[in-house]
Parts: structure tokens; C-alpha cells; sequence
């Protein structure tokens, strides 16, 4: 009996049989009803509306299938946990519980309080949506949780499972569209149902951050020449008083997965002395723009 058989045979899916009981085909009727529904909607045009910000989730369109929003510049911050496939559920499902929560929900966290208009999880990731006024928020937000990973998440995870640990940063900028997928409500849940945003930032953080090793961020050059203060590009001088450029640029000019040529990195953690100052300083840059 294979997968598809059993699916059929099974008493809860009695109305499914009882539609699909007189048909002939390749697929089931209630599958084909559903293509036919979707092609309808496909055929349609697409009604898109501008809006200048990222809109709060209830005011992203979901029930009329035609209609989506389009934000310009968006920021999209993505993280995840570096050696992630080295922690065994099997042998240590206590110990990766704790990695996971600790990795996620901090980063959850931070991008909150630094007042993102959106996050999400994507697989052991989590990417955060910052309008494009909110260049220097961004990063410091991704800064101040890269500085977590380096001080607290990967010293710690190491300590209990001796793997080698630690977080992927990248960032990227560009227009979107949005709207949610997915049935509205299901027995008083709205579980099956989420956004999609559709466009580039989300993606090429990704990418970024895939090349992230050593607790570097990357980000575009798209993103980078939107930092125009010193303080975003500049170390604060310590340990010896010598401000350095902190920036490296890279060549991405021949992986194909970009769109654009170049990319810039950065090593550097908030500093013990001056961090806080420099990190509120430059959240204040973007309120006096």
C-alpha cells in the first residue's frame, strides 16, 4: 500500500472519497478544484498598492487574492547559527534544546527592542525587516546581537557540547511586495497562514550571511552607502587612540546568487568601554535624519 493509498483509506477523509469516488484522472477532485480556483486567480491582474513604511501584520492583505503592498528599500537583517548541524538531537536533545532557544529567542528579542517592524524565523534563522529609515538601527541591532553570539552564545554552547559554534550576519536593502498566504482562519487558528515577502533583501541577507565566518556580518554595497556617518564606519579609537576604517570590502562579483558586485564586512564587536554610547549614538542617527 503506498503513502497516497493510505491517505484515502483513512475514515476522516470520507467526504474527500465520497466527491472524488465517481472521477477518473491524474488527481483527486478536490485537488483539481483547487488548481482551478488558483489558475483563476493567476489569470487576474494584480492589484499593488505603494506604501512607504512596513505596515503592522493585521494591515498586510489576505483576503483578496489580487492584492499585495509594495515598500521600497527595505532592510532585512538575517542571522543564524553557525555549526548548527553539529548538535545531535539524538544524542544531546537537552543540550540543543537550550542552543536553539538561547540563539533564537535572544535574537527575537534584541530586533524588538531596537524596534523592527518585522520578524520571522526561516529555518534555524531568524530575519528582521527595518524600514529604510532605520539604516543605523539595523546595525546596531545586528551589531549588538553579533556581540551576544561572540561574548555569551558561542562560549557557553561550546562549554556543554565541545562543537565549534557561533553565528552567520548579513544584511541587505531593497524594494518588496507582500501579502499573506495561507487560509485566514482554520477551526478558530490562523496558524496556516503567513507572509511572503517577495523580492530581493530577504534572500541576499541570506546569502550574506552564508559567507559570514569568524563572526563577521556581511552586508551589501547597497546597504553600506546608506552609512554615511563616520560613527558606523570608524572604530572608536581604543585601545590606543587611533581611529581605524572597520570595514572590508569583498568581491562578489563572480557568485552568481548576487546582484551586485561587492559587499562590505565587518569583525568588530561593540567595545567594552564605549559600545553602549556608540550604539545609542548611532540608533539617534537615524531620528535626526
Amino acid at each position: 500500500m503506498s503513502l497516497f493509498d493510505s491517505v484515502f483509506d483513512n475514515p476522516k477523509n470520507a467526504l474527500f472519497l465520497r466527491e472524488d469516488s465517481r472521477t477518473e484522472g491524474k488527481l483527486p477532485l478536490a485537488i483539481e478544484q483547487i488548481i482551478e480556483t488558483e489558475l483563476g486567480y493567476f489569470n487576474q491582474s494584480v492589484s499593488i498598492t505603494n506604501q512607504n513604511q512596513i505596515p503592522d501584520t493585521p494591515q498586510i492583505p489576505i483576503q483578496n487574492p489580487t492584492t499585495w503592498l509594495k515598500i521600497p528599500d527595505v532592510i532585512c537583517c538575517f542571522v543564524d547559527m553557525e555549526g548548527s548541524t553539529k548538535l545531535s538531537v539524538g544524542l544531546h536533545d537537552k543540550t540543543t534544546a537550550k542552543a536553539y532557544r538561547f540563539f533564537t529567542e535572544t535574537a527575537i528579542r534584541i530586533f524588538h527592542q531596537f524596534g523592527a517592524a518585522y520578524i520571522d524565523i526561516k529555518g534555524d534563522g531568524v530575519f528582521s525587516l527595518f524600514n529604510k529609515s532605520q539604516s543605523y538601527t539595523a546595525l546596531a541591532a545586528t551589531v549588538s546581537f553579533k556581540t551576544f553570539v561572540y561574548e555569551h552564545f558561542t562560549p557557553k554552547v561550546q562549554k556543554l557540547t565541545e562543537q565549534n559554534v557561533g553565528g552567520h550576519f548579513g544584511i541587505d536593502q531593497k524594494t518588496v511586495l507582500v501579502r499573506r498566504f495561507g487560509l485566514k482562519s482554520y477551526q478558530n487558528r490562523t496558524d496556516r497562514q503567513n507572509e511572503v515577502w517577495a523580492g530581493k533583501p530577504i534572500n541576499m541577507a541570506a546569502k550574506l550571511a552564508s559567507l559570514s565566518t569568524n563572526n563577521r556580518l556581511w552586508v551589501s554595497d547597497r546597504f553600506f552607502y546608506n552609512l554615511k556617518d563616520e560613527q558606523a564606519i570608524y572604530s572608536c579609537g581604543c585601545p590606543n587612540g587611533v581611529k581605524v576604517e572597520l570595514w572590508k570590502k569583498e568581491d562578489v562579483s563572480k557568485d552568481s546568487r548576487f546582484d551586485f558586485d561587492n559587499a562590505y564586512s565587518l569583525g568588530s564587536n561593540w567595545c567594552e568601554r564605549h559600545g553602549k554610547s556608540f550604539c545609542s549614538n548611532l540608533v539617534k542617527l537615524d531620528t535626526e535624519n
